[in-house]
């Protein structure tokens, strides 16, 4: 426990008995003065008188005698007032050196209570500055205990952290990985579509020109079984024709029309010529466009029998009925 600093400088402790003491010391000191009062009133007492007879032997002058030798002198023994003087001086004395080895011991007593006080105050001191350093010693671990854990804790928060970023950048990485499957497969799943539907198209295609060559084989034995001869082919006109069965004057116009409306080109204009043979059933429904002549330029060959594949159905003439086949030219409209 550490002393408080105080106002008031430091005392010694009361001990037991002290009142005792004081009174005892009180009562000696009252009857060191009755006996001095006293002792010096008998000194100063005039001593009575004394009598004595003196008896002397008359010495025989008729025989000498020899002279005895010189008897020494005891002194005088002291009288009794004297010794009672003395004896009084003595006991003051001894009451004296009492009284100053009391002092002495007192003195000596509280220099060592004073000692022992000081070695106190400062084994207190050395106590509470030890106890200052090793409270200031606890707080410094302490706070670098807190600013480790702190440290810990953050260390943790950002590996925390940094982990969900690894996770998401994962999870990201993943769904990347997964779209573009998704889309390899999506476009391997077109590619497969267009194969099969250009193998689809191909077929139709195959087929559709192996019924026209049957057709026209069949028209063409026809036409050589009645003694009669043509090419087929229609006058040279912008996407119009006709061929193969007579129709009537307008016929062609009237394809020319709806075929026109259904081409798109972007392209060249200068020396594109396609022809078309189209086969078709009596309602106008169309069975068949096959390119017998291209143009030379795919894309204007791909437009224009794309243009009369979408003119489905195709117009009747005048008895109500679509030619059987006929040639259609088409050349981009300059």
């Amino acid at each position: 426990m550490i002393r408080k600093n105080s106002a008031y400088p430091l005392q010694p402790p009361r001990e037991r008995g002290t009142w005792r003491a004081f009174a005892l010391a009180l009562v000696m000191h009252a009857l060191l003065g009755f006996f001095l009062y006293h002792g010096i009133q008998w000194q100063n007492s005039t001593p009575a008188g004394a009598e004595a007879e003196l008896w002397t032997e008359v010495p025989d002058l008729t025989t000498p005698r020899p002279t005895p030798p010189p008897v020494p002198v005891a002194p005088a023994p002291p009288l009794p007032d004297e010794q009672a003087d003395i004896a009084l001086q003595e006991k003051k004395r001894q009451q004296q050196e009492a009284e100053r080895q009391a002092q002495l011991a007192e003195q000596q007593r509280l220099q060592q209570l004073q000692a022992q006080q000081e070695a106190e105050a400062k084994r207190q001191q050395q106590l509470a500055a030890d106890q200052a350093a090793q409270l200031a010693a606890q707080k410094a671990a302490a706070a670098k205990l807190k600013q480790q854990q702190q440290a810990d804790k953050l260390k943790q928060q950002q590996l925390a952290d940094q982990q969900k970023q690894d996770q998401l950048k994962q999870q990201e990485d993943q769904q990347k990985q997964q779209a573009l499957a998704d889309a390899q497969k999506k476009a391997d799943a077109q590619k497969a579509a267009k194969a099969a539907k250009a193998a689809a198209d191909a077929a139709q295609a195959k087929k559709l020109d192996q019924e026209r060559r049957a057709r026209l084989a069949q028209m063409q034995g026809m036409a050589g079984g009645e003694g009669s001869t043509g090419n087929g082919l229609a006058k040279s006109g912008t996407g119009s024709g006709s061929g193969g069965t007579s129709t009537s004057p307008g016929y062609a116009d009237k394809v020319r029309r709806l075929v026109r409306r259904n081409i798109t080109w972007g392209g060249d204009t200068q020396g594109l010529e396609t022809v078309v043979s189209v086969h078709c059933a009596p309602s106008g429904t169309l069975l068949s466009a096959t390119i017998i002549r291209s143009s030379g330029n795919q894309q204007w060959d791909d437009a224009a029998l794309r243009a009369v594949q979408l003119t489905d159905p195709m117009p009747v003439d005048t008895d109500g009925k679509a030619p059987a086949s006929f040639l259609i030219t088409l050349r981009p409209a300059g």
